[in-house]
């Protein structure tokens, strides 16, 4: 039977129909996608419906009148196959397709883009958690939002603030290196861009950075060496890219990036 001959929505699978005539809500969960019927509560200490919706352990895609909510769950499992597995936010939404129909994946709505904006709050909302920050607002100073090498000397936090910091055993080794293969596009719609954590994770600040670009002056400089990458990338074509590399700091000893260190390259190493 052909795809075309299941466009008609009198032959969709009844579990993958939406209700009609009522009020429903999009669930995406670990067990697929579903359609279920909210009333929310309205006494008149009731909380907003989004924030009933989070203590039903309930992400909502939208704030103003949600209609898609994610589990707790399936968003924990996404960056867990995010991190571990390297999987996309769109090769995981395909997976949560077939889980919900593995006969017509194409039929379930398509809640992809939804679920990659839902991800992006989800970790700033565990960072701000981990971080003990009860919002967005009291997190101010840069890289509040990760964590330095423990194992580092760090006064007033593993060793004696009154400590002799000249001494060997309290001293650091920093390395910075590159990576030349990493590259970003510039976005479509720059206005509509918003920046979570703008400097308060490993990356820089962007406002500031990009002013040091353009207050410096960027020279040209010639190698000896047979394709030197850092010095003939420089030299190259950036046509739709808006950086081509990533350049950090970390410890020596332990392979930690140092907060608030992390900065795009935009040509070689500039």
């Amino acid at each position: 039977m052909d795809d075309g001959e299941w466009e008609d929505v009198d032959n969709i699978p009844l579990h993958l129909r939406p209700p009609v005539g009522s009020k429903y809500l999009t669930i995406v969960d670990v067990t697929g996608v579903h359609f279920v019927l909210v009333r929310p509560c309205q006494c008149l200490n009731a909380e907003r419906y989004h924030m009933q919706l989070f203590l039903a352990k309930l992400c909502p895609s939208t704030f103003d009148k949600p209609s898609t909510a994610f589990t707790f769950s399936v968003l924990d499992d996404f960056l867990r196959d995010n991190v571990e597995c390297g999987t996309s936010g769109m090769n995981y939404y395909s997976k949560l397709r077939r889980v919900t129909s593995n006969v017509f994946p194409h039929l379930v709505v398509d809640r992809y883009r939804e679920l990659l904006r839902v991800a992006w709050q989800w970790c700033l909302l565990k960072l701000l958690k981990w971080s003990g920050f009860q919002d967005n607002k009291n997190c101010t100073k840069k890289g509040d939002l990760v964590i330095f090498c423990a194992a580092c000397p760090q006064p007033g936090i593993n060793i004696d603030p009154a400590a002799n910091l000249d001494d060997w055993k309290y001293s650091r080794t920093v390395v910075m290196d590159g990576n030349f293969k990493v590259e970003h596009m510039h976005e479509r719609r720059p206005d509509d861009q918003v920046w979570l954590m703008d400097g308060r994770g490993f990356m820089v600040a962007n406002p500031p950075y990009q002013a040091y670009l353009k207050a410096t002056p960027h020279i040209m400089e010639k190698s000896s060496c047979n394709n030197h990458k850092a010095i003939s990338q420089a030299s190259a074509s950036r046509g739709k890219l808006n950086s081509m590399g990533v350049g950090a700091t970390a410890c020596a000893q332990h392979g930690c990036f140092y907060p608030h260190s992390v900065v795009d390259f935009q040509k070689g190493e500039r």
